[in-house]
């Protein structure tokens, strides 16, 4: 019996994880923070791959500035690492991972600060999208939507291509009422921003859309430098222009293909995000708490503090965060609005 390919998992760690503000902050972001219990996102995405054999050691790409946080938190575990020059959006971080691997390489590309509940439907929904992408099929795992979201963007699925489907269209995060629409359709998923595809393929893909920037990615492969188990990439990179994957590549490729996963999936993108991914730790009115706090008639509050003791009463569908000598105070409903704020948006943008 012939065996599958190893899969390459590609950990991308240039989130800025301004909307989760002050917690996340530019030394020490949201992938590098113990949102959801003793490991942080970072760790727990790497724990996903450990100990399957169906998977290589992490490539992980990161900046400069989180070395250190990327080696204390792998601890002995081997990876690879590339060093972003300075943060230019996903296309440019896949694309130069997929230039370290063979041509042929299946990767599979993660964000690092998301919380995955069933990791073993996202490694058995990875294998089947690699069946796809040995055929040059460029694979988005889709998550299948549990409520009409305003702050995912949707993926609607084309014809039926076994184990998965076509991509018919990329859908910009929708309004409240589209957004219902589209979960209750059954034709839409949620995009995860986790895709399965070959390297020569998705460098292929981008020359074709991105003429500019796979010719400046491929200078700046060029001109780099291994320093060990570290690609520092050269300087050609600072010419390229921040984009994402999707806007790059995934959404003018004719060879884009979903296949739909139920996997318990959360950017943990927010406070209410967060506040919903712990939901299991919530009281009976459905308050999360952490650190030195009291409630009192309240309900639906996500209270978090790392020094000064919090007391509310009578609150409803509140956030109140404590971090870094700063204190948030937002609704529920509003979670979005914070990576407005000028102090996070000091952070700079997400890729």
């Amino acid at each position: 019996m012939t065996q599958p390919p190893i899969i390459h998992p590609v950990i991308l760690c240039g989130g800025s994880g301004s909307r989760l503000w002050p917690e996340s902050q530019p030394a020490k972001p949201k992938p590098f923070l113990p949102l959801l219990g003793a490991d942080t996102p970072f760790q727990q995405t790497i724990a996903r791959f450990a100990d399957d054999v169906r998977f290589a050691e992490p490539i992980i790409v990161a900046g400069a500035q989180h070395e250190a946080l990327v080696a204390a938190q792998m601890g002995d575990a081997p990876y690879r690492l590339i060093v972003e020059p300075a943060p230019r959006g996903t296309a440019p971080a896949i694309a130069l991972a997929a230039s370290i691997l063979p041509p042929d390489a299946i990767m599979l590309v993660a964000p690092s600060d998301h919380a995955i509940a069933h990791a073993g439907a996202m490694r058995n929904a990875a294998e089947d999208a690699a069946s796809l992408a040995r055929e040059g099929k460029l694979v988005a795992l889709g998550v299948t939507p549990e409520r009409g979201e305003t702050g995912y963007g949707y993926i609607r699925l084309g014809a039926k291509l076994d184990p998965g489907f076509l991509i018919a269209e990329f859908v910009e995060k929708p309004g409240r009422d589209r957004a219902k629409t589209l979960a209750a359709s059954g034709e839409y998923v949620w995009n995860g921003g986790i895709f399965v595809f070959r390297a020569d393929a998705i460098l292929r893909e981008l020359a074709m859309h991105r003429p500019r920037m796979g010719a400046f990615l491929r200078s700046a492969v060029d001109e780099g430098r291994w320093d060990g188990f570290r690609f520092i990439p050269g300087p050609s990179f600072a010419d390229i222009a921040a984009e994402s994957i999707d806007h790059a590549v995934m959404e003018h490729s004719d060879a884009g293909a979903a296949i739909r996963v139920d996997m318990g999936w959360s950017d943990i993108g927010t406070w209410r995000a967060l506040q919903d991914a712990l939901a299991e730790q919530a009281d009976e009115e459905g308050n999360v708490v952490q650190g030195e706090v009291a409630l009192d008639g309240c309900r639906g509050v996500l209270a978090r503090t790392d020094s000064l003791r919090v007391t509310a009463i009578g609150m409803e569908d509140v956030c109140v965060v404590v971090a870094n000598g700063e204190v948030l105070i937002l609704r529920r409903d509003l979670a979005q609005r914070v990576g407005d704020l000028p102090d996070a948006a000091d952070e700079g943008p997400m890729p």
